[in-house]
């Protein structure tokens, strides 16, 4: 097998595979030909600069055709892709560096700066130089599907990010989600926004939909809620994958609005919360699909395509996928998973994530074991603190977190950023705790209300918990 061979090589080399739209304003479509041209003249460079079959190349680029093209180009190689993101200071590249024994880096001229900091002196290849391109084609490797493919990196949530090895069959398996979560259809113009270097992006931002044979979008630019709106619009999109901080961010700083053309659309990374996809239903006409996965499965489970959406739900295992809550947490079966990695071994993997399961097969999150809060006996997962605390009109963002308690063991405490035009007060954290108890189950309302100006992420834009509980606990002890 062969992604550069299978799908690029086979696809009419007439269709659009990328649209690409630049910083400055420039745009261009980019055909399956010059897909394949340039890639395989790329991987020739590799090539030249001692790249082979089963070594480590970095990719350091925004979302750009170049960054593509060096996915591509390592796929034909048979060389391992590790794509990283641009917000990764030296240091933290330095760390993956050296874990992932990289050796060469693909990196864009506006990132040089912070690779260079890092002291490699391995080959750096600084696209967008078109002498990149000047090499012969290299031929395609004939690829087994548990030859590695591509490293990803877990975003940090509960520790260091660990890198994550992939095989082959890791992209020729994402045809599952593709089919029916992410739901490509030939023809269409998918938009995946999650920035190159992360798990979901290497799936979704081309992969998958050329796998269904639709046009991928890419919109190298930084987050701002109203473009993005602007841009699906202009530019047809049928169907939009973004993470849940992105749909609430535009959800709350934006005046949500139908978009003719979008059809699908399908949240991963984190919870997506049930107010948000009523709010974006209730505008736009179209249901937000959420879906899970880890960096070391991929997409597990989807919201079905078809059936009315269940607000707050993870959806369903996929086709084929064998799931199942073990003592409240979820396991999976690694043989079932086409896009398990490589190093996960043949037994049951339990995920570290405390889900239930309804009487129709739906699976709703709860948290992971490590975030359960347990309050006089009761087990209370934060996502549903967070959500009913999202519902009240002056709550931007919000985070929970047990905290120690003499008389309850634990007790839920509340860090909430606040919208525009409100402000922190007594009456308003009273106000918020009556809601909750009116949204949810009363014990599940947080004893302790905080406000911040913003919460600790990953660059993912996952909520560091861990970092927000330690804080919590260190400020107790100061006190």
């Amino acid at each position: 097998m062969n992604f550069a061979v299978d799908v690029v090589g086979t696809s009419p080399p007439g269709r659009t595979a990328l649209i690409a739209l630049a910083r400055d304003g420039a745009r261009r479509e980019i055909q399956f030909a010059e897909v394949d041209e340039r890639s395989a003249r790329l991987a020739g460079t590799l090539l030249e600069r001692g790249v082979g079959r089963g070594d480590v190349v970095m990719t350091l680029i925004g979302n750009r055709p170049e960054w593509v093209y060096a996915m591509v180009a390592c796929f034909r190689l048979g060389a391992v892709a590790l794509p990283s993101t641009e917000q990764l200071r030296a240091k933290d590249l330095q760390q993956r560096l050296e874990r992932a024994d990289v050796r060469a880096v693909v990196v864009d001229e506006r990132n040089l700066e912070t690779l260079e900091r890092t002291g490699f002196d391995g080959p750096a290849l600084v696209v967008p130089d078109e002498s990149l391109f000047d090499a012969e084609r290299a031929p395609a490797a004939e690829l087994s599907p548990t030859d590695p493919a591509l490293i990803t990196f877990t975003s940090g949530t509960s520790g260091e990010p660990k890198p994550i090895r992939h095989g082959q069959r890791y992209l020729a398996g994402q045809r599952v989600q593709a089919e029916h979560w992410f739901g490509a259809r030939e023809g269409d113009v998918c938009w995946c926004t999650a920035a190159s270097g992360w798990s979901k992006s290497a799936r979704n931002s081309f992969i998958a939909p050329w796998l269904m044979g639709a046009t991928a979008l890419l919109h190298d630019a930084r987050f701002d809620p109203e473009e993005r709106l602007a841009v699906a619009e202009r530019e047809r999109v049928n169907v939009l994958c973004m993470a849940p901080t992105e749909y609430r961010a535009i959800a709350k700083r934006t005046e949500l609005r139908r978009l003719p053309h979008l059809r699908h659309a399908v949240a991963a990374g984190e919870p997506l919360n049930p107010e948000i996809v009523r709010v974006w239903a209730d505008a736009t006409g179209v249901e937000i699909h959420d879906g899970y996965g880890q960096t070391e499965t991929g997409a597990l489970t989807a919201m079905p395509i078809g059936p009315p959406v269940r607000p707050g739900s993870m959806g369903k295992p996929l086709p084929g996928f064998r799931l199942w809550v073990e003592d409240g947490e979820l396991v999976v079966d690694p043989a079932s998973i086409p896009t398990f990695f490589l190093d996960g071994g043949e037994g049951p993997w339990r995920t570290g994530d405390r889900v239930r399961q309804d009487e129709d097969g739906y699976l709703w999150f709860e948290g992971r074991t490590d975030d359960v809060i347990i309050s006089a006996g009761y087990r209370i997962g934060p996502f549903e603190v967070e959500s009913a605390l999202l519902s009240h009109p002056a709550v931007a963002e919000a985070a929970a977190v047990g905290a120690d308690d003499e008389e309850r063991g634990q007790v839920v405490r509340a860090v909430v950023v606040l919208r525009d035009g409100h402000e922190p007060s007594d009456a308003l954290a009273r106000a918020l705790q009556e809601h909750v108890k009116a949204e949810t189950a009363p014990y599940k309302y947080p004893r302790i209300v905080e406000f911040a100006r913003s919460l600790p992420k990953t660059a993912s834009g996952k909520i560091k918990r861990a970092e927000i509980r330690a804080a919590g606990v260190a400020a107790r002890h100061a006190g």
